[in-house]
């Protein structure tokens, strides 16, 4: 393709769809003798000729329309790589997978996700829930093009760039009676049933050590793995659920409240992508759009 060049295959093209060489080269922007050059050397190269002249009319010969045929699927083809090549630079096709944990999925991830279709329509996105060390996992192979992990991340080979940091706090029913108070602490919820999550990470480590550094033994009543149904069960009066702030907001609705837990426990979520490449651009804009929707939940001052 390249020995045979692109503009005399353009103007070859050109002029025989157009029928003369003074409407190809207005077509393709030349002069005519520009046009009648690229045809003379395509001719040249190939070996045969195209157009016989007859009283200053071309008249395409029988090897220039088999030509033709496949110089239509040539530059067809051409056209339909550059086509791709400048959505692609534009951020208009392509596909994006990305990993959460179940409490992004149910919550907060929707909003960015419909956020980025908003902006990517024809994008296709695949989204992945699964465990902080399945996710992690996935991110350093490029299984998916990035995620959402808890911090610590604790792993070399990934990028982070820290996009959550917020308080734990208490969803409770409006009319339970410590819904009363603006800040619940160990000793106050010694008594009552919790809703909990994460069990044997880091985050409920946490929230266990506050309770045993106020000598009291948490009352787990339920065991869950998503904010999600920890809201729902905490809006039945199943217990009081001790929560990320940021992450619950989407569920705090009637008859639900939050309250302050003391001492303050401190959530952090970084976006994490492989350090084996550079992060798509499709992967940047998704991250800016994060930040933007996390930018408009306010944890608690």
């Amino acid at each position: 393709m390249e020995e045979l060049g692109l503009k005399s295959l353009r103007s070859f093209r050109a002029i025989l769809h157009a029928g003369s060489i003074t409407a190809a080269a207005r077509e393709l922007g030349l002069s005519q003798p520009a046009v009648s050059r690229l045809l003379a050397k395509l001719e040249r190269k190939i070996g045969f000729q195209l157009f016989h002249r007859d009283r200053g009319r071309l008249i395409p010969t029988p090897e220039a329309l088999i030509f033709l045929e496949q110089v239509d699927h040539a530059l067809g083809g051409i056209d339909r790589v550059s086509d791709l090549a400048r959505n692609i630079s534009a951020n208009k096709v392509g596909q994006l997978k990305i990993v959460a944990p179940p409490s992004f999925s149910e919550g907060v991830l929707p909003d960015i996700v419909a956020d980025f279709l908003e902006r990517f329509p024809d994008v296709h996105l695949s989204l992945e829930s699964r465990s902080v060390e399945t996710a992690k996992a996935m991110i350093a192979t490029r299984e998916v093009d990035g995620g959402f992990v808890k911090r610590p991340v604790g792993r070399l080979d990934l990028r982070e760039e820290p996009i959550i940091t917020s308080e734990c706090v208490c969803l409770i029913h409006a009319e339970h009676p410590l819904a009363k108070r603006a800040i619940l602490d160990p000793r106050l919820l010694m008594a009552e049933p919790l809703i909990l999550l994460g069990l044997g990470q880091s985050s409920r480590l946490h929230i266990e050590a506050a309770f045993a550094a106020a000598g009291v033994r948490p009352n787990v009543r339920i065991d869950t793995h998503t904010i999600a149904s920890a809201a729902a069960l905490a809006s039945r009066r199943l217990g009081i659920a001790i929560v990320n702030a940021l992450l619950a907001r989407p569920y705090l609705r009637e008859p639900l409240v939050e309250r302050r837990f003391s001492p303050v426990l401190v959530q952090e979520y970084s976006f994490c992508t492989s350090l084996n490449s550079a992060p798509s651009r499709l992967t940047e804009a998704f991250l800016q759009l994060a930040r933007q929707r996390f930018g408009k939940l306010r944890s608690p001052s």
